[in-house]
């Protein structure tokens, strides 16, 4: 006879489970220690005034005066908190929140400016606009690279791409004196850069990381050479470009503090605003953006189900290539300034850093350049201000955030399945 077991009790699968992970509390401790002993070695005492508002603005709001030492042993205990509390995530098999990274980086990056400015005035709306008008070119660049590495290319191109668009406009611009044609001609650049990419990656299986170096190496020194030898002594007829005028948006630029900065801009940051949305929209809610991330997790499965997979991967680092192409524009046409030698300085590989802090998502990659859009900015201002904080540790400051994201202060990031494998149907 058959005995009747009692029915097994299915194991309990907590919901959101992840392996731990410590890298996110321990770079978030880290710092907070790091900046404690930096107050105790280096005490500032005062006040600090943080300008919130402009003259111009419809409302006028008062400034407002930090006593140093206490605000910044208390940001300090609220940083070691939020350390702590992405201990406890991680120790319950929990991701580390987003909002607290976002919050434990503006607690201490309050913190410090209240230190390093003890008795100064920080102009928070010039700090602002400075950072996004040095993030823009960033945010192009990180969206062409979540583009390129969603379909399951490696953008390490982004360099050359912005190097390219920046001089193409710049020559296109003063020809014609149309910046517009400035800004079309920096995307062709951009997508013919990146079409030497998608050619070798994808249709001859050339190692993709060894294709961007090259790249950016070729672009470097091919414009290098044309502006040695053909922009400086012509330089008054083909290195003089105009610029982008500013146009202030009614009502919406007369908001304290965000109004100046957001919406007193040229119109190749209005265009970055709605590629934001457009990018992010079309990635997560068209048929477009489906296959696209189809292609860059599983390309045998797409493949499977009708979906050209070379082509899509093609076609997509080519728009990417012309988004980070247009953002090259912003060296040269954006500012009205001439090119100049490597004059994106590694902004290509700073925005790569941005796709992965942004863990591939257009909108999280954005928030991830404007951080290093600020971290760039923050030395210049603190040298207005006459900040006593040596210059050379000012010009370490957005490469030390670079390094607090890429050791993991947002957790572990994966990248898509499939990216850097070149796809050999069978």
């Amino acid at each position: 006879m058959h005995t009747l077991s009692a029915p097994q009790t299915p194991p309990v699968i907590e919901t959101g489970a992840v392996a731990r992970n410590w890298k996110a509390p321990l770079v978030l401790g880290i710092f907070t220690v790091i900046f404690a002993i930096l107050v105790v070695l280096a005490p500032r005492d005062g006040e600090t005034t943080f300008r919130i508002s402009t003259g111009t603005d419809a409302i006028v709001l008062p400034d407002a005066v930090v006593p140093v030492v206490a605000a910044v042993w208390i940001c300090i205990a609220i940083a070691a908190v939020l350390a702590i509390g992405a201990a406890v995530f991680v120790h319950r098999h929990r991701r580390v929140p987003l909002w607290l990274t976002a919050v434990f980086i503006v607690v201490l990056v309050f913190a410090f400016l209240a230190w390093a400015a003890a008795g100064q005035t920080i102009p928070v709306p010039g700090l602002l606009a400075g950072s996004l008008a040095l993030a823009v070119p960033l945010i192009f660049g990180a969206l062409g690279g979540v583009i390129g590495e969603r379909v399951g290319v490696v953008n390490i191109a982004i360099e050359s791409q912005l190097l390219g668009g920046a001089f193409t406009a710049a020559v296109v611009a003063t020809l014609t004196g149309s910046p517009f044609l400035g800004l079309i001609a920096a995307m062709v650049a951009g997508a013919l850069v990146a079409s030497v990419l998608a050619a070798f990656a994808i249709v001859y299986f050339v190692e993709q990381v060894i294709i961007g170096v090259v790249l950016n190496v070729l672009v470097t020194g091919l414009t290098s050479f044309l502006y040695s030898q053909v922009l400086q002594p012509n330089a008054a007829q083909l290195n003089t470009p105009p610029r982008f005028d500013r146009i202030p948006i009614p009502l919406l630029s007369d908001i304290p503090v965000l109004g100046p900065v957001l919406f007193r801009q040229t119109i190749l940051v209005y265009i970055m605003y709605v590629a934001i949305f457009a990018v992010y929209f079309a990635m997560f809610h068209t048929r477009w953006g489906l296959r696209m991330r189809a292609v860059g997790e599983h390309p045998k499965a797409a493949d499977t189900v009708g979906i050209n997979v070379g082509a899509t991967r093609f076609w997509n680092v080519l728009l990417a290539g012309a988004i980070a192409g247009a953002g090259g524009t912003v060296f040269t046409v954006g500012n009205g300034i001439a090119f100049n030698q490597e004059m994106t300085a590694g902004a290509g590989y700073i925005a790569l850093a941005a796709v992965i802090f942004g863990q591939w998502h257009p909108l999280k990659a954005t928030m991830a350049a404007l951080l290093f859009g600020f971290a760039s900015n923050l030395q210049n201002t603190l040298k207005v201000v006459g900040s006593p904080v040596p210059s050379e540790f000012m010009l370490m400051l957005p490469y030390l955030v670079t390094i607090f994201v890429v050791a993991g202060a947002v957790g572990k990031s994966r990248a898509p399945a499939a990216v850097g494998t070149p796809y050999i149907k069978s």
